[in-house]
């Protein structure tokens, strides 16, 4: 476990491990919960779909294209809950084919209406 206080900034980082170096890293989906076997129930969005959704939410820049970094202030659970679990999805894409799902950055999905 990590100890924090609240709001505390946490930076995270993410790497490859890869021998190949054509590789890079996007933080699509994070989110947080109370319960480490259970994403679903009870959860905090951080970001999706690439899209920052906490406020305090950051990408920063990485060294290298196969590292991602990014941060947010620490929180809790309404005090009922004494540790917050992240589960992250990132995607890996080929490094510069900006065609790719990586490099399209904050895709938001608009529900359509049932109108006429």
């Amino acid at each position: 476990p990590y100890y924090v206080d609240m709001d505390q900034h946490l930076y995270l980082q993410a790497s490859l491990h890869s021998s190949d170096q054509n590789l890079t890293l996007f933080v699509d989906t994070c989110v947080a919960s109370p319960n480490s076997s259970d994403f679903r129930t009870l959860v905090y969005e951080l970001t999706k779909s690439g899209c920052g959704i906490d406020s305090t939410y950051s990408l920063y820049p990485p060294p290298r294209s196969d590292v991602a970094r990014f941060g947010f202030n620490a929180f809790s659970f309404v005090n009922r809950f004494p540790s917050v679990f992240l589960r992250c999805e990132l995607l890996v894409c080929r490094y510069r084919d900006y065609s790719s799902r990586c490099y399209q950055g904050c895709v938001r999905r608009f529900k359509r209406s049932a109108g006429s």
